[in-house]
């Protein structure tokens, strides 16, 4: 067990929620003073326990992935995040400085894992957030492997890449799975091994980008968590560029080059800034009908 120290107002939930690339990922798992996350580390599977008892978190880890993750408990629980300067960066605009000041606990998880973001990355690829969901789970039933130690019963392990790479693409797609993404998540389960030695954001995104069928948003959604990257940008969202455009100046569209332009002034902190108004921030208006929720599957 370790017993970590914690910074004022520290916010457990959202800081390991947002380890989450699709939400209600089954390998991870918040509350009000506890947290689960489940992985599979270079050490094999594991399981992490982050329990808050006043002003610091204990952690406890299960399976032969234990002593691995808690060596890096505090990274994963957003303790080695780098708000330096940050505080001068949210002063340059009022909407910023206000959600930094509401969620000032909150903190960048880094997993130092890739692979385990890239699938459900992969499967978030220009599909709804309820398809995304709907494949991840039936991903996961399919692979379907028990965290260790005595976690939730929904817990479970991310897939082991060795397995998804050795599926044929016609398993994936009862999933809801078109051949394009299955394509691109099988390439990145060949070279998973390679992922995983990615030393740096920067390194793990050249390797990620190497790969078709993997593009900018996809690696900016994995590095963001695997490695803390707060300057990592999703561009290509279909939500995010009209977010910061309506927060930050009051336009209620833009295109993804007006969005770059508008945070250029919150570097290196442009990634967190879009957390703080995805999750805080004020929704840009609606037009015309949402995207529709598709079934690949019956396709």
């Amino acid at each position: 067990m370790r017993r970590l120290p914690l910074p004022p107002d520290y916010d457990l939930a959202g800081t390991i929620g947002g380890i989450q690339v699709i939400h209600h990922d089954p390998t991870v798992r918040t509350g009000g003073r506890e947290a689960w996350f489940a992985t599979r580390t270079p050490d094999g599977p594991g399981t992490l326990h982050l329990t808050r008892d006043g002003d610091t978190l204990d952690a406890v880890a299960y399976g032969p992935g234990a002593d691995w993750l808690l060596d890096r408990a505090d990274a994963v629980a957003g303790l080695r995040d780098d708000l330096s300067g940050f505080a001068d960066v949210a002063a340059r605009h009022e909407t910023i400085r206000q959600l930094a000041r509401r969620r000032a606990g909150f903190r960048l998880p880094m997993t130092g894992r890739v692979f385990h973001h890239v699938v459900p990355a992969v499967l978030g690829q220009k599909v709804t957030g309820k398809e995304a969901y709907r494949s991840y789970r039936r991903l996961l039933r399919h692979f379907a492997e028990p965290a260790p130690g005595p976690a939730p019963e929904t817990l479970c392990l991310p897939p082991d890449p060795d397995r998804i790479a050795a599926t044929p693409y016609w398993v994936f797609h009862p999933f809801g799975v078109e051949r394009k993404r299955t394509d691109a998540m099988l390439r990145a389960a060949v070279h998973a091994a390679a992922l995983e030695r990615a030393d740096s954001a920067a390194d793990a995104t050249k390797r990620l980008m190497s790969l078709p069928g993997i593009g900018i948003w996809t690696a900016a959604e994995v590095v963001r968590v695997s490695h803390g990257d707060a300057d990592a940008v999703s561009v290509g969202d279909y939500h995010l560029k009209n977010v910061v455009a309506w927060n930050l100046v009051g336009e209620p569209r833009a295109d993804d080059q007006r969005m770059l332009e508008l945070l250029e002034p919150f570097r290196p902190h442009r990634g967190r800034v879009c957390q703080l108004l995805m999750t805080g921030g004020m929704g840009a208006p609606r037009y015309g009908p949402r995207l529709s929720v598709r079934s690949f599957a019956h396709f």
